[in-house]
């Protein structure tokens, strides 16, 4: 007699089965989805770059502190599209009674950044502090700033934020309670303070105008 054979396939479970249905490739298109998870980065750059604005260096050489107070950018429209230029605000002081305050403008940020720190160097200026705080209550105008300064204890810190801060810490003042009036405008808050620093008079300074 003769024998048929019969061929017979194996049975599959469901979890090869799954397995045959997926390709072989599908790491590529996963390695794209981790790809664009990195684009969050390009986000990162952003916040950066928003930073910019307030940067404080203590320069080893001199010894002199630093700060960029703010930076703007002004965009030209031309046949060719935009151009941008850039200034920068920058407080210096050596913290024991100097102050200068410098405007730079260029095409770059750090140029600007340096043509303000240069101005602020040459126009570093002296004023009448008692002990780590001012001598007494003053308000400071400029443009439309207006900015109050008042005397504080010990261990009060400087109340302030902004451009009154960084001029304040430049000129090192420790204890402060200050009160912005006017103008929220960087270049105005920071000629304002600056102002009412000029105007600070010590006890021996009233005493010769009276003599």
């Amino acid at each position: 007699p003769m024998s048929t054979e019969t061929n017979q396939t194996p049975s599959t479970t469901p979890s090869e089965a799954s397995a045959s249905a997926s390709p072989a490739n599908d790491g590529p298109s996963g390695g794209y989805r981790g790809q664009g998870g990195n684009r969050g980065q390009g986000g990162n750059r952003g916040s950066r770059g928003g930073n910019r604005g307030r940067r404080e260096e203590e320069k080893p050489d001199d010894g002199i502190f630093e700060k960029v107070v703010f930076i703007n950018r002004c965009a030209k429209v031309v046949k060719g599209g935009r151009r941008f230029s850039f200034s920068a605000l920058v407080v210096v002081g050596d913290r024991a009674g100097k102050i200068g305050v410098g405007y730079g403008k260029a095409n770059e940020v750090p140029e600007s950044i340096r043509k303000g720190s240069e101005g602020a160097r040459r126009n570093l200026e002296p004023i009448k502090l008692k002990g780590d705080t001012i001598p007494h209550e003053v308000l400071g105008e400029a443009d439309g700033g207006k900015v109050l300064l008042r005397p504080a204890t010990t261990g009060t810190g400087i109340i302030a934020g902004g451009g009154v801060r960084a001029v304040l810490e430049a000129a090192g003042v420790l204890n402060v309670l200050t009160k912005s009036l006017g103008s929220n405008n960087a270049n105005a808050v920071v000629n304002a303070t600056l102002d009412g620093l000029r105007k600070l008079k010590t006890f021996e300074d009233y005493k010769v105008l009276r003599s």
